[in-house]
């Protein structure tokens, strides 16, 4: 895929949440485009709808009104076992908290997504290898999420963010329970990783980290702003 080409195209998507009889609208018709190959930060106030978008963006919500195209593929009212195929092959994440199972060595929490893609043991083995050597952590596949710092915790969970291969990475404040270098190493990690031509969307309330990304985009009371 060609670098330019539209990757993410949202349509005046609106989400709202129904408790009763009370809806409460999060999201007030965002229609938003990136293209293959961008670096993209969403930001905004806590509570101005950057995680439900983000939610949308990765398919572990659905959008109320408008339209979701992913890749040129649109994924508005796909069943939720179409969806959840679709984000195990196109979509990477990586969240604040790192979300590793704590008895999974480094190597085992890698190798999990491509268990359910149905990757072959040895090709997962060997890919899972690889990318935890380039992200330096060669001589840590076989410790455990408690024997590791925080800034190799989320490298172990950017590796497993990249097994399936996937269109689209997306960071959920991935340098929010970081010191600063580890924070600045992370971002390093997504900068080099979008250098080589992933497509990077970035939540954060962080400014500075913001900063980094190619495209800044700030959100308030649903809307882009």
């Amino acid at each position: 895929m060609k670098k330019g080409t539209p990757i993410i195209e949202l349509n005046k998507v609106k989400k709202s949440y129904q408790t009763g009889d009370v809806e409460t609208p999060i999201l007030n018709g965002i229609t938003l485009t990136i293209y293959q190959g961008d670096f993209v930060a969403i930001t905004g106030p806590s509570g101005s709808g950057k995680s439900t978008l983000m939610n949308i963006i990765g398919l572990l919500d659905v959008v109320t009104h408008g339209t979701y195209v992913l890749n040129g593929e649109n994924v508005t009212g796909l069943s939720e076992d179409e969806l959840a195929y679709i984000r195990n092959k196109r979509i990477g994440f990586v969240f604040q908290s790192f979300n590793l199972l704590p008895r999974e060595t480094a190597l085992g929490n890698v190798m999990l997504p491509a268990i359910y893609a149905g990757m072959g043991n040895k090709e997962r083995t060997d890919r899972a290898t690889e990318l935890l050597s380039t992200l330096g952590l060669g001589e840590r596949l076989k410790n455990k999420p408690n024997q590791l710092s925080g800034g190799q915790q989320q490298r172990v969970a950017i590796a497993r963010a990249l097994m399936n291969n996937p269109e689209v990475i997306l960071a959920d404040e991935p340098t929010g329970n970081l010191d600063t270098k580890s924070g600045q190493d992370v971002m390093k990690t997504l900068k080099e990783l979008n250098n080589e031509g992933k497509t990077i969307v970035l939540i954060t309330h962080e400014q500075d980290i913001a900063a980094q990304a190619k495209k800044i985009i700030h959100i308030r009371d649903g809307l882009i702003v």
